[in-house]
């Protein structure tokens, strides 16, 4: 019998097809030896794989650099309209295996080790469908924490990335610019002045962004604060020249550590400085290269900047970019001297908002008094947007008072506050939700008074994941298998997954998919034994729940589930059981205490669950620590059931869920986010889908929900809240949970014991489903057919078009070695 492949062997598989010959190996190896040989400490013979990985990494870098290059130089040619995408944090991963799936080169190189930079899904489709593009954002010194599990609880560590060095970023001092912050505005004469500022200086740092075998490397530009030299230098005179140089350290914490965005709006001066910081030096870089000469060419340039939104699309992902609207008036209006309507005008057809939580805590409403302090000329252009804004709708609603104070920007109260959602739907020609659920509720509730005023600006745009990551580069076992029936061109066009529909009744096909599932699963038994030490049985279903641990999230529900089973395992312990591993994964917000109680149950009750000898392996609880994007790319081709199990209408979108189906996953979910679409696209009969929909939820919202109802009226429900408070799972500190019970039992916005009965029932259905492994693996291949829709492909072709004004092109560009 043939041994079975290694996933190394398979990603080469994959790359080789049709790609034989294309690279010169001999030269790769010749390329790596030489870096290998320049990493190494000289007096350190062995190699470690830090050595190795690095020496890969700047093989594989030069081997970007010449595409890099050819690919700037024919924008400056070609001066095609240019997107900016400006975050506030792109998602971690693996920036080397990525970069070699897209260069074709993992034919050419033995060993990867791996790396933790950012991309997003959608840089990596932007480059891939020729989109002339950049990412904007910060370079964080510290990323979002490492968590620890110390006792059941989570303790956080700093995530230093950096502290080795990163080899795919390149430093551009050449092109550092000035932020300002605090001072005062003077009204002149000659315009406008904004004066006795303090100076911060922004360092770009640039990222190669590959796109998929077209040659196209796009950038990736974050921001790194840096003091200026004479940064409170005045205080030397008077001998305060070692406190003047400590003080530098105020300037430069603005880049030091990346707020971990949990749903959860946190007014703190230091996320303003951030949230300017990266505005403000990423406007002056959009403007100066708008206003550059066209490639070789001296005598053009251009200075009118009326035609702006001809040659420039912003994309503010989130709030937490909106100081780019009140920037961009600045600039147009104080530095440039346009007029007010005009510059308006410039601004609104340059900038679009894509929303992406209708959680009211989570919207951002800056205090004035901390603008006022920080951004002084910022307040007056918001005062005079929100002036000309409120005259426009008292002319469209004459003596509607109440309107006006709902669509104002400004937010009266015990605090005047800034509502940067109202700013970025005013300040821009296009709002876009992330999933199609998402953005009908926008419409009707969050924002339904925008709606009314300018129904064309809105629309939606259904989030999506990267094929290239989340499906070649992670299980490369059923990429080949799926290749091997349909061809590899589904990479790069995800709809033609579709044609899989063919195989539902191939047994060899069926066979296959189920045998890589296996293998997958016996990999990651093998990682949580490994990394947890705990043994678990392959043969179990992996039923998986990994996502930012939130109150909406609800992975209470799960915990509700896992006591109900424990329980019914007990009552009954001669019953023929479906095994489960049962997963919980995901970060809480340092600051959110339910979140860090969640995070203390679950470990709690995976105590009692696996160490009792009656369950034995037919039920086993693990709590993944730290999980992040290298984790998730080893337990989302191994599980069996993905659990998406928001409360109905609070998920904006959700990628994790694309990300299971596309890999084999069947889920367990409420309509909610992306989940409808899903339902859509593979058949709402080859998903598990329980529970109350937006319209039963927002009746009960109307009608009033009674916890104390259900927990009367279902015994096993009673029984587990019952066994949470008593202190059955905190035996040493029986109270532990009490406020945990409290909330669910009388502040519970998710309305957990709403959905239990209905969730204890499809769980019921999915084990029934898992006796029978070829239906099952039927409805896999049903839910991996369906899944082309999420293609990040798909999503970004659809702003290219439909927001940007721009065409995506397959059309691939000369490599550096082809004659132009």
């Amino acid at each position: 019998m043939a041994k079975p492949l290694t996933d190394q062997e398979r990603k080469k598989q994959i790359s080789v097809r049709g790609l034989a010959g294309v690279e010169n190996v001999a030269d790769l190896k010749t390329n790596f030896n030489r870096h290998l040989h320049f990493t190494l400490v000289k007096d350190r013979n062995v190699a470690t794989k830090r050595d190795y990985y690095f020496a890969l990494a700047n093989t594989v870098r030069d081997h970007l650099v010449g595409r890099w290059i050819r690919t700037q130089q024919h924008y400056y040619e070609k001066d095609p309209k240019r997107v900016y995408y400006l975050s506030l944090e792109f998602y971690m991963g693996r920036t080397l295996q990525n970069t070699m799936v897209n260069l074709a080169l993992e034919n050419a190189c033995d060993e990867a080790t791996y790396q933790l930079l950012a991309h997003s899904c959608f840089l990596d489709s932007m480059a891939s469908l020729g989109l002339a593009a950049y990412g904007y954002g910060i370079r964080y010194e510290f990323g979002i924490f490492n968590q620890k599990i110390v006792n059941g609880w989570q303790v956080e560590e700093a995530d230093d990335w950096l502290r080795y060095g990163n080899p795919w970023e390149k430093a551009r001092p050449e092109y550092m610019r000035p932020v300002h912050f605090y001072g005062r505005v003077e009204h002149t004469a000659e315009g406008v002045k904004w004066v006795d500022t303090q100076v911060v200086l922004a360092l770009p740092y640039d990222t190669p962004v590959p796109g998929y075998r077209n040659n196209i490397v796009n950038t990736m530009r974050l921001w790194s604060a840096k003091a200026p030299c004479d940064f409170n230098l005045k205080d030397f005179n008077v001998g305060g020249y070692i406190q003047a140089v400590l003080d530098r350290n105020l300037a430069e914490n603005i880049s030091r550590v990346l707020y971990p965005n949990d749903n959860f709006f946190e007014g703190k001066e230091l996320r303003l400085k951030q949230e300017y910081f990266v505005v403000a030096a990423t406007l002056q870089d959009i403007v100066r290269r708008f206003k550059a000469s066209k490639f070789g060419s001296t005598e053009f340039v251009r200075m009118d900047l009326s035609t702006l939104p001809n040659k420039v699309a912003i994309q503010l992902n989130d709030t937490h970019p909106a100081l780019a609207i009140p920037e961009l008036m600045r600039i147009l209006v104080d530095l440039e001297k346009l007029t007010w309507e005009k510059a308006w005008d410039i601004v609104v057809r340059t900038c679009a908002y894509t929303n992406h939580t209708v959680l009211p805590e989570a919207l951002e409403r800056w205090p004035v008094d901390l603008f006022q302090n920080l951004l002084p000329r910022h307040l007056e252009i918001i005062y005079e947007i929100n002036r000309r804004h409120l005259e426009r709708i008292s002319k469209l609603y004459p003596g509607d008072t109440d309107r006006m104070r709902r669509m104002s920007l400004i937010e009266e109260g015990d605090v005047k506050k800034i509502n940067m959602a109202h700013l970025c739907i005013v300040g821009s020609h296009a709002v876009n939700g992330v999933a199609r659920i998402h953005s009908e509720i926008i419409k009707n509730t969050v924002f339904k008074d925008f709606y009314d005023v300018d129904p064309q600006k809105f629309q939606n745009k259904t989030n999506g994941i990267t094929p290239r990551r989340w499906l070649v580069m992670c299980n490369p076992g059923l990429a080949e298998v799926i290749a091997e029936r349909i061809g590899e061109d589904f990479v790069r066009d995800l709809d033609q997954l579709k044609k899989l529909e063919e195989f539902l009744n191939d047994e060899a096909f069926i066979r296959d998919v189920a045998k890589i599932k296996q293998e997958n699963k016996l990999k990651f038994a093998a990682h949580l034994e490994e990394h947890y030490k705990v043994k678990i049985n392959p043969n179990s279903m992996f039923d998986v729940q990994v996502k930012r641990i939130h109150e909406y999230k609800r992975q209470l529900l799960n915990c509700l589930h896992i006591i109900t089973l424990y329980n019914r395992i007990k009552k009954e312990p001669s019953k023929s059981w479906v095994p489960r591993t049962i997963m919980i994964g995901g970060k809480a917000a340092p600051g959110y205490h339910t979140a860090k109680m969640i995070i203390k149950l679950i470990t709690s009750i995976g105590d009692i669950v696996n160490n009792d000898p009656v369950v034995g392996d037919r039920l086993k609880v693990i709590f993944l620590e730290n999980y992040r994007v290298t984790l998730a790319e080893k337990v989302v081709p191994a599980a069996d059931l993905s659990e998406q199990i928001s409360t109905a209408g609070t998920e904006a979108s959700g990628t994790g869920n694309m990300k299971f189906m596309l890999n084999g996953a069947l889920t367990i979910g409420t309509m909610d986010g992306a989940n409808v679409e899903m339902a859509e696209e593979a058949g709402e009969e080859n998903l598990f889908i329980f529970g109350m929909r937006v319209d039963d939820v927002e009746a009960m919202d109307k009608k009033g929900y009674d916890a104390v109802s259900y927990y009367n009226k279902i015994p096993e429900l009673k029984q587990a809240i019952d066994q949470i408070s008593g202190g059955f799972f905190s035996p040493s500190q029986p109270d532990l949970f009490k406020d945990l019970v409290k909330m669910l039992m009388h502040h519970d916005r998710f309305k957990v014991f709403a959905d239990y009965e209905d969730y204890i029932k499809c769980q019921e259905k999915v084990s029934q489903l898992y006796k029978n492994p070829k239906e099952w693996t039927r409805k896999v291949i049903h839910n991996i057919a369906g899944s082309g829709k999420f293609s990040s492909d798909r999503t970004i072709s659809q702003y290219a078009r439909e927001i940007w004004g721009m065409e995506p092109s397959l059309e691939k560009i000369a490599a550096p070695d082809d004659p132009r």
